[in-house]
């Protein structure tokens, strides 16, 4: 570790060092004269080479990786001359000889080996030049390893070449990593990721800057490379240029903040503190009229006006973020005009990653889903629902699905952000269940039926077209939606629900019954319709419906199987046939039975 942190003129010293020693003994030879000579003329070579890396290192900052470890082998090669040619310094007799035993082939090979160490240390100086490109030669440290060799050059060429080089080296990293998860690990090794977050950063150039996000994007797939490129100040990176860039740009970040997010909660976290769903909930929200949601507002409330001045405020700060330079007006405009100009494709696309980037950040994280329903995030959801298909409104579907699971384990968010009668609330609500009546697509059903479950201690008694809504799925001819809706019903019909009894009565009413009796032979789990099933059973026990579809027979039928995979519902099975059994007739002769 102390090795490491040397700086790299300590670590280039002392083989300049050995190299003297090596050319200072050779004259000093007194047999094996012509091999030590030649020796002394490789390190001579040798000597130079690492004297011009030195001058260079004084000059610019360089990408050390490479520096240290040929220098590390070329040390060895020089501690192996030197110990070679010292053995020559006296005259030669047969006892020293025989001790000795040097041959010409022990030259051989170290001049081999200084021959191979000159070759690396030019190799070296020739990655360093910003105007050659990267260098596609191997060096002989590398022979056995060529994809180092590439990926050194491909740094160093990122970290020091001029423009044009650094995009074709960025391309070639993000290409080299979609090979295969060993050239990941080498680029992130070696020290790959600073020199791409630095790109992504500091360039004017957009093809630069999508060069790097999309190598970048290409390495982050799992949650140690993420978390690396979290440590490296690529979080706060990442938000600076979500916000600053043009909207090709901003797809590939948006992008990389969906896989980072996604597979490393640290990095999730760290987005929400950087405030990144504001600049993404903007971009998503872009050509979204929000004062067309005003049918969802009680007419006599001021909250109409509100909305207008939203949708004001958030087309006047669409682009408050290009404007924080030195002549932030007039280049804040020029932004605005090139977004404007942007085809509608692009903007579709850059909708589209941030409302990724939404979900994923929202997913299991209250902070971000805190910062999300903060904004105006959910009347742009509900609109998008309602207006897109595809997609956008898939992506969009699936981040209020998240949001909503969140608010599941937080009344406060739920009672701020889903309120039924608040506006945002009551918008959203009317588009998934609009979804869940209208469509047939399982990949938005499902995660709409899922929002509603996640909600169900929101919704009033009264309110029985969201019952209503669920249990018609119930009979759906996919079973996956039909079972989303059986666990739906159940979070509505559970006891921890304060209007339990009133939603099992309206699950009743609407015929679930029958429609669960269907699925529970269709399915092969069964386990949430057989809860379902329980909880109806606590609060309607009576009900004619149970006692046709023998739900008391079903119940102790299915208890001994499903007990021993789930011990924990013993309590609930045995209340619940418990109820049965007190209010169907023959419950009790059964029971005895």
């Amino acid at each position: 570790m102390a090795e490491e942190e040397k700086s790299i003129q300590d670590e280039l010293s002392l083989p300049i060092l050995l190299a003297d020693r090596v050319i200072k003994s050779a004259q000093e030879a007194e047999s094996y004269k012509q091999e030590c000579t030649d020796l002394a003329r490789h390190a001579t070579q040798l000597s130079q080479f690492l004297r011009a890396t030195v001058r260079l290192t004084q000059s610019q900052s360089l990408y050390d990786k490479p520096i240290r470890r040929i220098t590390n082998e070329v040390t060895k090669t020089l501690d192996r001359a030197l110990t070679l040619v010292r053995k020559c310094r006296h005259k030669p007799n047969l006892l020293r000889h025989v001790l000795s035993i040097t041959s010409t082939t022990d030259f051989r090979k170290v001049s081999t080996l200084l021959e191979n160490s000159t070759a690396d240390v030019k190799w070296l100086l020739s990655i360093f030049d910003p105007d050659a490109g990267p260098t596609l030669s191997l060096p002989p440290i590398a022979s056995n390893d060529p994809i180092m060799a590439w990926v050194w050059s491909y740094i160093a060429t990122i970290q020091m070449g001029n423009l044009q080089y650094r995009i074709d080296a960025a391309q070639a990293l993000a290409n080299l990593a979609l090979d295969n998860d060993r050239n990941k690990k080498m680029i992130v090794e070696e020290n790959g990721v600073a020199p791409l977050l630095k790109l992504l950063k500091e360039s004017s150039s957009a093809e630069a800057q999508i060069a790097a996000a999309t190598a970048l994007y290409n390495l982050a797939d799992d949650e140690e490379r993420v978390r690396a490129i979290a440590i490296d100040l690529g979080v706060q990176i990442v938000v600076k240029v979500l916000t600053e860039s043009p909207m090709r740009v901003q797809i590939h970040v948006a992008n990389l903040v969906s896989r980072m997010a996604d597979l490393d909660t640290y990095a999730q976290e760290e987005f929400g503190r950087e405030n990144i769903t504001r600049p993404l909930v903007i971009n998503l929200g872009m050509d979204v009229v929000l004062d067309e949601l005003k049918d969802a507002q009680p007419r006599k409330t001021p909250s109409l006006h509100s909305l207008v001045q939203i949708n004001k405020e958030m087309a006047r700060n669409q682009f408050s973020f290009h404007s924080n330079s030195m002549d932030g007006s007039s280049r804040g405009n020029k932004k605005e005009k090139d977004r404007e100009l942007e085809p509608p494709e692009v903007k579709a696309k850059l909708k589209i990653s941030c409302a990724m980037a939404l979900w994923k950040l929202a997913k299991g994280c209250l902070l971000n889903s805190r910062k999300i329903t903060e904004t105006k995030a959910l009347l742009c959801l509900a609109k998008i629902i309602e207006k897109e298909k595809g997609e956008l409104q898939i992506n969009c579907l699936m981040t209020v699905m998240e949001l909503a699971a969140v608010a599941e384990s937080n009344a406060e968010l739920r009672r701020l952000a889903f309120k039924p009668t608040s506006p945002a609330g009551k918008a959203l609500i009317d588009q998934l269940l609009r979804v869940i009546n209208e469509e047939s697509d399982a990949p938005l059903v499902i995660p709409s039926i899922k929002a509603i479950g996640s909600l169900a201690r929101t919704f009033p008694a009264k309110d029985t077209r969201i019952i209503e809504h669920i249990v018609a799925k119930l009979g759906h001819r996919n079973t996956d939606i039909a079972v989303e809706a059986c666990i739906a019903l159940g979070k509505f019909a559970c006891p921890d629900n304060f209007n339990c009894v009133e939603h099992s009565k309206a699950v009743v009413e609407f015929d679930g019954v029958p429609k669960l009796m269907n699925l529970l032979r269709s399915d092969r789990g069964q386990l949430h319709e057989l809860q379902l099933l329980c909880y109806l059973a606590l609060h309607v026990g009576n009900s004619k419906a149970l006692e046709q579809a023998r739900a008391l027979s079903i119940l102790e039928g299915a208890a001994r199987h499903v007990l021993a995979q789930r011990p924990d519902l013993r309590e609930l099975f045995a209340k619940a046939i418990h109820h049965l059994t007190l209010y169907q007739t023959g419950g009790h002769m059964h029971r005895q039975a």
